[in-house]
């Protein structure tokens, strides 16, 4: 047996690469993977942070859009986005848009997919029905709603027939903006929906059926099962609503066009107004700058207070 092990041993040290063969092989590997990324990493390098630069210099000039000349002026223009009222207006619409419809996107896109995630047909056409007003254009979502909640419109029609005096959907501004958020909300459940029933479905049966043993009912199960375990699931829904959110400006131009007098205008809907409309491209690329900024801290406080309380809840 010793004559055996001993040839076979030093086969294996004969075989075995070398220190300079695997460096060799390593930075092989390594460039393969710089090839092989390098494509999206210029496609993200040319879309993201070539125009993030640019709005940065941008914002400390008084360039037009259109002159090619134009003068640095310090931040002279972030002054002027905190002082300017509107601009503070449509900040403060935008934080209740994203406050409220990422609590209501992902409280009703959460109950709905706890309600459908059953096999049975019905739950599937439920499902199409509820995901379809994601992916039809918001521009259509914003004109289609404006032809119901109009003075005129289908909404009012039937609270006609109804004997209920019409309502001011669209020209009163508490109206307005609630019809805003209620239909940025309708639009938007449908994706948070889909997303958390992924989550429930990768939930093992086996804890269910535990549960089950032990008596829990169906909604300590949703509690002390299911909860817990699609919290990385609802930690992605609530930055991905949250930042997109701060982002409304489709649904609100089609809809209200930021009326009444103003009210409905998200700072989106505002940077573009100042930058093309008033020909303040500077005075827009600063506000864009501190929507940036705004909306990169927000995500990262969501990501780390469900990581936070998830931790605690695993130490418990």
């Amino acid at each position: 047996m010793p004559d055996t092990v001993a040839p076979l041993a030093g086969t294996a040290r004969a075989r075995s690469p070398s220190p300079a063969r695997r460096r060799r092989t390593s930075w092989q590997d390594r460039l393969a993977g710089v090839i092989m990324s390098g494509p999206a990493l210029l496609v993200f390098i040319a879309m993201f942070i070539v125009p993030m630069l640019l709005a940065v210099v941008l914002s400390f000039t008084d360039w037009n859009g259109y002159s090619l000349r134009f003068d640095f002026i310090g931040f002279e223009n972030y002054t002027d986005a905190f002082k300017n009222p509107r601009t503070v207006d449509a900040a403060i619409f935008t934080a209740i848009i994203a406050v409220v419809g990422t609590l209501l996107c992902n409280g009703i896109g959460l109950a709905v997919a706890a309600l459908i995630a059953g096999n049975s047909r019905g739950n599937t056409v439920l499902r199409t029905v509820f995901f379809y007003p994601y992916i039809i254009s918001a521009l259509i979502i914003g004109f289609l709603w404006s032809a119901m909640l109009a003075p005129q419109g289908a909404v009012n029609s039937l609270l006609a027939q109804l004997g209920v005096a019409p309502l001011p959907f669209l020209t009163d501004m508490t109206f307005a903006k609630a019809s805003v958020i209620l239909t940025i909300v309708w639009s938007h459940f449908g994706f948070n929906m889909i997303l958390y029933l992924a989550g429930i479905k990768s939930v093992p049966t086996e804890y269910y059926e535990a549960a089950t043993v032990d008596g829990a009912s169906r909604w300590q199960q949703f509690r002390n099962v299911t909860l817990p375990l699609i919290a990385p699931v609802l930690t992605v829904n609530l930055v991905l609503t949250l930042v997109g959110l701060l982002k409304a400006y489709d649904i609100v131009l089609a809809l209200t066009d930021g009326g009444p007098a103003a009210s409905t205008q998200t700072i989106v809907y505002q940077i573009l107004k100042d930058s093309f409309a008033q020909a303040r491209l500077g005075f827009g690329a600063a506000q864009s700058v501190v929507l940036l900024i705004v909306t990169a801290a927000l995500g990262l406080a969501v990501t780390f207070a469900r990581r936070g309380a998830d931790r605690k809840a695993s130490e418990s």
